[in-house]
């Protein structure tokens, strides 16, 4: 399995703990070779996608080769708004790379959802991702007012700088209120930075973190995929 992280590193810390953590083991040997490129120097997503901002796909690109030639048969992104290049950067690599939007708009049709509140980047708003696949799934989508989004986004940016206190919590909790009060009746976490706090969420909806989905599916594509052959040692 590939990681392609970074964005930000502590949602790449996080996403290697949860691999870890849902794998199914006894024992080191039973876990998953893991490779994780986690590269910091890629260009902010939102700002790319809203304000003309530095282009982070020649990164992602790099990024994405390095995992390839290392050996993963199986790539990940956590990164929401970064999917806004997913299908740009499928088409350049040889392996699979799951699609954690698509498969978070499964997982939330799957448990009922009628109309699915988001917790997101603007980038990831504005860039109408998650309402793409809600739709291909039949499903409807509840989004912030700015000034409620603005606040979220600054709760992001404090997470990113390593603060997950009370004021940030409050902030978030606030804002999903928001989106069960304007007729949400699950709340999606599009944001892997909101991921770090999400459990400490009290909302009267069911909340789906769309990282614990991404984990979850390439585990599931991951485990797929025959073992290679054993090699026969050569005899000079």
């Amino acid at each position: 399995m590939g990681v392609l992280g970074g964005m930000g590193p502590l949602a790449t810390v996080e996403t290697y703990r949860r691999i870890v953590a849902s794998t199914p083991a006894r024992r080191d040997q039973d876990h998953l070779h893991v490779v994780i490129d986690s590269n910091p120097a890629v260009p902010d997503r939102t700002a790319a996608l809203l304000s003309g901002g530095e282009d982070p796909r020649p990164l992602l690109h790099a990024g994405a080769q390095r995992l390839v030639v290392a050996g993963a048969e199986v790539l990940c992104i956590p990164c929401n708004t970064a999917h806004a290049y997913h299908e740009w950067l499928q088409r350049r690599v040889p392996v699979p790379i799951v699609h954690m939007l698509r498969e978070t708009a499964s997982r939330v049709a799957a448990l009922g959802a009628r109309r699915v509140g988001l917790l997101a980047t603007t980038g990831t708003v504005a860039t109408g991702l998650y309402q793409a696949e809600l739709q291909r799934a039949g499903l409807g989508l509840v989004t912030l007012e700015a000034p409620v989004q603005s606040r979220v986004m600054d709760a992001i940016g404090a997470i990113k700088a390593g603060d997950v206190g009370d004021g940030v919590v409050s902030a978030l909790a606030a804002a999903a209120l928001c989106l069960v009060s304007a007729g949400a009746d699950h709340v999606v976490v599009g944001c892997t930075e909101i991921s770090l706090v999400a459990g400490e969420l009290p909302l009267p909806v069911p909340v789906v973190d769309a990282l614990d989905v991404l984990v979850s599916s390439t585990l599931r594509l991951a485990t797929s995929v025959p073992e290679p052959p054993e090699l026969v040692p050569h005899v000079v």
